[in-house]
């Protein structure tokens, strides 16, 4: 009987300590105030609300000398822009890179120096500071978005991020094309295509690995959204596009 009460004390502890692993993940991922609490502040952007054939094409973790390289030819074949959160590290050993990118008109963001999977403050702010200090000390150019490491985030870290002067920027739920598992091209296409609407935020990755399904998923994706008449913009342009919406409606509904 003892064996027995000890067999189903250990289960419930282990019960309560998966709980609590698990509770603790999600709220550093999605933080107590929730999407629409960040949404209505403007603190963080996921994707915007527009009747624009525009979306936004994302890349994190590059540079990489030969895959970004490959993705800013296909961006200038397309006519299209691209915002890069850029890791402080990697554009210290590809600083030629960072160069055309802000040369040929996209935009530059920071997604840290490490890459570190943290949602330490003070750890963050400064390497968010040195990130952008290396791509200042290349282009004379300082970012103002901020995309969390693996999207994990805090309200705190929020709080200071955004006292910082910069805007987070996440990506649409049903954009995430997990090309870093390297899934298939494929799959890496259809998740895109099959999901695409006006104001998307389309999250893909030009480093923190071989990024060749990447490249040949753009391949096919940039010229069959350019069919559909969808226009390839930076974040910042999507923010724009959003003040100017909510401007009119905010007009709109004063007028009646």
């Amino acid at each position: 009987m003892k064996k027995v009460v000890l067999s189903l004390l250990a289960l419930f502890l282990i019960g309560i300590a998966i709980f609590y692993v698990n509770d603790s993940k999600n709220r550093s991922v999605s933080a107590d105030r929730g999407r629409k609490y960040y949404e209505e502040a403007g603190q963080i952007i996921w994707d915007i609300k527009t009747k624009e054939k525009v979306v936004a094409l994302t890349f994190d973790d590059g540079p990489h000398k030969k895959h970004t390289t490959q993705i800013l030819d296909l961006l200038e074949q397309y006519d299209a822009k691209g915002t890069f959160f850029i890791v402080g590290e990697q554009a210290e050993k590809n600083p030629e890179i960072i160069l055309r990118m802000f040369e040929e008109g996209h935009e530059l963001a920071n997604h840290t120096y490490t890459h570190p999977n943290s949602t330490n403050v003070s750890k963050i702010m400064k390497e968010i500071k040195q990130t952008n200090d290396t791509i200042y000390s290349i282009t004379g150019y300082t970012p103002n978005l901020f995309r969390p490491v693996e999207g994990q985030y805090t309200d705190a870290m929020i709080e200071e991020v955004v006292k910082d002067g910069f805007q987070v920027v996440m990506w649409s739920w049903h954009q995430d094309t997990e090309d870093w598992r390297n899934p298939g091209v494929n799959r890496i296409v259809n998740t895109v295509l099959k999901g695409i609407k006006e104001g998307d935020v389309i999250l893909f990755h030009d480093g923190g690995g071989n990024r060749t399904q990447t490249v040949k998923a753009l391949e096919k994706i940039l010229p069959e959204l350019q069919s559909q008449g969808y226009k390839f913009v930076t974040i910042n342009d999507l923010i724009k596009i959003k003040t100017l919406t909510d401007e009119k409606n905010s007009h709109e509904t004063n007028s009646e």
